[in-house]
C-alpha cells in the first residue's frame, strides 16, 4: 500500500524575472520566514545568496570518506610491504611514493562512495515531500512556496504580488 505524504498549506508563487523572486525572498525573510522553498530552472546566485543558506553538511561527508581513502590506501599497501617483504633494486621495504596511486583511488572511491551515502541520508532526513510544485519551474519560472497558516495567508499574498508574482496559488492541507 503506498502511502502518500501529507501536504503542506501555505502558498506558491510564480515569479517570470529574477529580481522579483529574489526581492520576495528578502521581503520573506525580513519577515522572520526561514522555511522557504525556491524552484528555478538553473541554478542562480542572486536567489542563493537572497535564501543565505548554510553550506551543506555534505562536504563533511565527503572530506572523512576521502580523508579515510587515503589513509587506507597508504596503511594498507605499507601493512602489506611490511608483512610480506621484497626486496626490488635496493628500495626500501616501505618506500611511499609506489603506494601513491592506490591511496589517490582509495580516496576517490570513498570520498565519491561517502558523498553519495551523505546525499541519500540528508535526502530522507530533510525531504520535502507534500510541499507544492509546478512543471512551469523546470522551464521558464520561478516558484517560491512558502509554508503558513491560514491567518497570515492574505498578507504573504500581498507581499508575493507587490514584489512582482504573476502568480499566488493556495495549497491547502
Amino acid at each position: 500500500m503506498r502511502r502518500t505524504p501529507r501536504r503542506v498549506p501555505g502558498l506558491l508563487a510564480s515569479f517570470v524575472h529574477v529580481d522579483a523572486a529574489a526581492d520576495a525572498i528578502r521581503a520573506l525573510r525580513a519577515r522572520g520566514h526561514r522555511n522557504l522553498v525556491v524552484y528555478s530552472a538553473a541554478p542562480n546566485h542572486e536567489i542563493e545568496e537572497a535564501l543565505d543558506h548554510s553550506v551543506s553538511p555534505v562536504r563533511l561527508f565527503t572530506l572523512i570518506g576521502g580523508l579515510t581513502g587515503c589513509a587506507a590506501g597508504f596503511g594498507m599497501t605499507l601493512w602489506m610491504s611490511f608483512d610480506w617483504p621484497t626486496l626490488v633494486g635496493g628500495k626500501p621495504i616501505g618506500s611511499i611514493p609506489p603506494y601513491v596511486v592506490i591511496a589517490f583511488e582509495l580516496t576517490i572511491l570513498l570520498g565519491a562512495l561517502s558523498t553519495v551515502a551523505g546525499l541519500a541520508l540528508f535526502s530522507v532526513l530533510m525531504g520535502k515531500r507534500g510541499i507544492a510544485y509546478d512543471p512551469k519551474y523546470s522551464d521558464d519560472q520561478i516558484g517560491v512556496f512558502v509554508p503558513s497558516g491560514a491567518d497570515q495567508l492574505g498578507s504573504l499574498e500581498q507581499l508575493l504580488r507587490s514584489a512582482g508574482a504573476v502568480e499566488v496559488r493556495h495549497e491547502a492541507a
